[in-house]
């Protein structure tokens, strides 16, 4: 069997780096991270990477030195993506210049055959990844999910 593959929304790197995996406090889910990219396991669209640019701190830092993790996007990503915007036109909130990078998630997730990883939930009447995912038979998880899937254990120590 084929190993799994990951499509990561934003939102599965920002929350963890600014609060319960932060770098100072568990390095080593970056460092799992990292090596998933580059084992081709876990990705995000290149759309992903321009959210996370447009605040220049610390995940900024991480993530522009980490081209492996960012896919282009390919006639088929582009398909997909003309399909999802048609479909699903409020998924992405254009008064405020927010969610840009979900049809891509779900775009590239459907090129690749892979399998999408949020933080959000179901909201029918906001319509979020969670719910085109469901309409469009496209499988979703959120980040907890992943590591419980991929079997990733964390150790802790005192200082």
């Amino acid at each position: 069997m084929a190993e799994r593959r990951y499509s990561l929304d934003t939102c599965v790197l920002i929350e963890p780096w600014n609060g319960y995996y932060s770098m100072d406090r568990c390095s080593d889910y970056w460092d799992i991270i990292d090596e998933l990219a580059r084992n081709d396991i876990v990705f995000c669209s290149k759309e992903v990477r321009r959210e996370i640019s447009k605040i220049d701190d610390d995940l900024w830092a991480w993530v522009k030195v980490r081209d492996y993790l960012f896919k282009d996007a390919d006639d088929k990503v582009q398909e997909n993506l003309r399909m999802i915007l048609d479909r699903f036109q409020r998924l992405v909130d254009t008064t405020r210049d927010r969610s840009a990078a979900d049809p891509w998630v779900i775009a590239h997730a459907i090129a690749e055959k892979a399998v999408v990883v949020t933080k959000e939930s179901f909201a029918p009447k906001k319509m979020k990844i969670p719910d085109v995912c469901r309409s469009l038979s496209v499988e979703c998880i959120d980040d907890h999910e992943l590591i419980a899937e991929l079997g990733i254990h964390f150790s802790a120590s005192l200082p």
